[in-house]
């Protein structure tokens, strides 16, 4: 059976499991999945795959679809949303897959496995022993009714194993990596249902993508390996196979793959900090995926300019100076009043009631993240601290400089050009001599935002005692 995707009626999906925060690379699939359907007016359908109990809980469900919100992601389907093909978290849909547990049995294509873990384990390192690659032999394919019905009796509670062909091959077409092909002898039988009843991933992940009539698949390159059982599963229900593209890995700085169970940067951690959501849709976009265009876009502009052929190979490495650009990129396309907006959170109460949008206008260039706000709304406004090298500049400025600047200030009423033009007659002192002395007094450091619209947001008083304070130092 073909896959029946097409770009006229494009569904796809992201299908979390609830188990930790999204990390960035989780993330990134979902966004690249996202793109795929809204470049095309498609759907697409949120789905949580909960049936790991023990690790999914409403703590961490609740975050996920708060993030994927926050990320500027919307769905067309899911647990919080309706669609007509729910429900949509799998422990939810116990009763769907009991039917089609039963079709296959029926039709002699999956039967009950008694094999303990131990025993699996055993006979996994023998065929390791033998240089052979690890599949299970098939030894309860063959067991009787009195065999299953003694083994139920002493307590086991059975998997349900699928009954791969002896013989022959599967077909994956993967859209990003080519079509590959897969011999069912080194497949072995695998478990569609566990012995607590639950569905195992390759079973409900393929009938749930079935069943919501999704049609695009786009996935981690980990699961590569899952997809022929998952089409073995599909053509054995006679269910439609979608077309599935297996993306490139994201890798952490350490070169491995960003996983939420080994410490992976969150989509949490980077809110947390500041970075606004258009900064890392553009950042993720653009990892294993080539745009035409190279400045900023915006969420219309990433979803036309998103195209399946455009996926690469090559894994993508995190790098958080590239993030970085991405977020002056989105500052940028902000105004005044939205960055103040963002700044919020961390500068309340930290600027005067009707200085905030002069100060953001001042400080815009020179901040990243609110931490770079929040310190020059504490230079601005507060007691700076001067860094090693402003305290040497201040410390080298000639005898009466400080004095002389204390002067030409108060005459000058706070008009920053006239006083530095005076200054500058009054001590000789002129280019960097003159202004570098200054903005480390004024403000700690040796660079920053334009001095002519810092003054007025420092204000004549405050100026005057950091001016009295570094004469101190010479």
């Amino acid at each position: 059976m073909a896959p029946y995707y097409s770009t006229m009626n494009l569904k796809s999906r992201f299908a979390p499991s609830p188990t930790g925060f999204l990390h960035l690379g989780n993330a990134r699939t979902a966004l690249f999945a996202w793109l795929a359907a809204r470049s095309t007016q498609g759907c697409f359908v949120l789905r949580l795959e909960d049936t790991d109990q023990e690790r999914s809980t409403a703590l961490y469900e609740h975050a996920l679809l708060e993030d994927l919100r926050w990320l500027g992601l919307d769905w067309d389907e899911g647990p919080d949303h309706g669609g007509g093909h729910g429900p949509y978290r799998q422990m939810e849909r116990q009763s769907i897959y009991g039917d089609y547990f039963a079709r296959l049995q029926t039709a002699g294509r999956a039967y009950p496995c008694y094999c303990s873990a131990d025993e699996l384990a055993a006979e996994r390192a023998v065929q390791r022993g033998a240089g052979k690659p690890p599949r299970y032999s098939g030894r309860c394919r063959h067991l009787d009714a009195g065999a299953r019905a003694q083994r139920e009796a002493a307590g086991l509670r059975p998997t349900l194993r699928f009954r791969v062909p002896d013989h022959g091959t599967v077909v994956v077409p993967d859209l990003v990596w080519g079509e590959r092909h897969y011999a069912l002898a080194d497949l072995g039988d695998f478990v569609i249902r566990r012995s607590d009843g639950s569905p195992a991933f390759f079973f409900a992940n393929a009938v749930d993508d079935a069943l919501m009539e999704v049609n695009l698949v786009l996935r981690g390159e980990d699961h590569l390996s899952n997809t022929p059982r998952q089409i073995l599963v599909l053509q054995a229900l006679d269910l439609p196979i979608p077309a599935y593209g297996h993306l490139p890995l994201l890798l952490g700085a350490d070169g491995q793959p960003l996983s939420k169970r080994y410490g992976a940067i969150s989509l949490r951690d980077l809110q947390h900090h500041g970075y606004l959501p258009a900064a890392i849709r553009n950042y993720l976009a653009r990892l294993g995926h080539h745009y035409t265009a190279t400045g900023f876009l915006n969420r219309a502009a990433l979803a036309q300019g998103f195209s399946l052929t455009q996926i690469s190979r090559a894994p993508g490495h995190f790098d958080l100076e590239q993030l970085r650009h991405w977020q002056r990129e989105a500052l940028q396309s902000l105004d005044d009043a939205a960055i103040w907006t963002w700044l919020t959170p961390w500068l309340r109460d930290k600027v005067p009631m009707g200085q905030e949008i002069a100060f953001v206008a001042a400080v815009r260039a020179n901040m990243v993240l609110p931490a770079d706000a929040l310190d020059w709304a504490e230079r601005c406004f507060a007691v700076p601290l001067a860094d090693a090298e402003a305290i040497q500049t201040i410390a080298a400025a000639p005898q009466g400089f400080w004095s002389a600047a204390q002067a030409t200030l108060r005459a000058a009423g706070g008009d920053y050009r006239l006083w530095t033009k005076t200054l500058q007659k009054e001590s000789g002192q002129r280019g960097k001599a003159l202004f570098m002395p200054l903005r480390a007094a004024l403000t700690g450091l040796t660079h920053g935002p334009e001095l002519a619209v810092l003054l007025p947001l420092i204000g004549e008083g405050r100026a005057q005692t950091r001016l009295q304070a570094a004469a101190q130092l010479t």
